[in-house]
């Protein structure tokens, strides 16, 4: 039998390759569980359901880049899992970064995974160097759990980055622990504090994020979101996931996690008076993100698991975002778009 690894590594292989030779390769692809017949399956249900109608293509004006599933944490309701060890050769990366810049896109944030896992964080940082000199991005950002960013990065590539946002669900220890937010005994709440100084001196936004859950629901985090100070916090209703989170391929197991929507609502009232709070339900998640995969493919998760579209590399932006599933309207609900350029955001550091 083949490992994860090297079936997804074919996967993304033979993807290419059917772009070619769709026709003949079609029962290879319905092995390895490639998403080139559900591709074409998708074109045939539009143009019957749309009448002749053209659909509107979405702006990628704001993408995530998820470029690595690897992670040195372990958390429980992680939904995008250690599936893959791949990783683009940066060239190429940056020949995607290109195209999204060509087709729209305003914004990139970098995630994973864990992003600073990857050649120690230099991989990460000469992308977020490309996306701001070269291709002059206005908001360039990164989500991280915090403990592998060292003060040398800071110095080489902070200039260039516009917001860090670190994962942190809880205050408690123990908490953060039970949650798998933690690399051995490591204080993951060190490594917050310790990051935020860095983000002041080195004039990079500060933003936290944090996944309400059963360990979590409970807790008041107002005093020390006031002492963080950070520009935003997002506050995510945990999220299942079919294939990364839940059901029989998945490597973590997020059900024990999920909490109700008057559960999560009675998280929200109790912060309500923090103004920077941006709370985001399982209905503005879903399909409110334009979220890129390793392999550079868009992935739809309206059906609550990741299916990919073909990869920008191989079909283009413009045919690889109609099967996203998008919702440009809930992004711009949810406040998807907002001051993030740091040179618009008039701080104090």
């Amino acid at each position: 039998m083949f490992s994860t690894e090297i079936k997804v590594l074919m996967q993304f292989c033979v993807g290419r390759l059917c772009c070619i030779f769709e026709g003949g390769l079609a029962k290879l692809c319905t092995w390895l569980g490639i998403t080139t017949l559900v591709y074409y399956r998708r074109i045939v249900k539009s143009e019957e359901n749309g009448a002749g109608e053209t659909p509107t293509i979405p702006t990628p004006t704001s993408v995530n880049y998820h470029f690595t599933r690897q992670c040195n944490y372990t958390c429980g309701f992680c939904f995008h899992t250690a599936k893959t060890s791949f990783v683009l050769p940066i060239e190429e990366a940056k020949t995607g970064l290109r195209m999204l810049k060509d087709s729209g896109m305003e914004k990139i944030n970098f995630s994973g995974g864990e992003p600073f896992l990857h050649q120690r964080g230099d991989f990460l940082g000469k992308l977020v160097q490309f996306c701001k000199q070269e291709l002059r991005l206005p908001s360039v950002s990164i989500v991280s759990n915090g403990s592998l960013i060292t003060e040398k990065w800071f110095q080489k590539y902070g200039e260039y980055l516009d917001i860090l946002a670190v994962s942190c669900d809880s205050f408690q220890e123990e908490t953060n622990a039970l949650i798998g937010r933690r690399q051995g005994k490591k204080s993951h709440l060190d490594n917050l504090h310790r990051v935020r100084s860095w983000c002041s001196e080195y004039r990079v936004a500060f933003k936290v994020n944090s996944v309400i859950n059963t360990f979590n629901v409970k807790e008041d985090m107002r005093d020390q979101i006031r002492e963080l100070n950070p520009v935003r916090w997002k506050v995510f209703q945990c999220l299942v996931i079919d294939g990364e989170n839940a059901g029989e391929d998945a490597l973590r197991e997020a059900e024990k996690f999920v909490i109700s929507d008057e559960e999560f609502q009675d998280f929200l009232d109790r912060h309500s008076e923090i103004t920077c709070l941006v709370p985001e339900s399982n209905q503005k998640m879903r399909d409110s993100y334009l979220i890129l995969d390793e392999y550079m493919r868009f992935l739809d998760c309206r059906e609550g698991r990741k299916d990919p579209s073909k990869s920008i590399l191989d079909v283009g932006v413009e045919n690889a975002i109609q099967f996203s599933g998008f919702d440009e309207k809930m992004f711009l609900k949810r406040g998807g778009k907002y001051v993030w350029s740091k040179a618009d955001m008039r701080l104090e550091w």
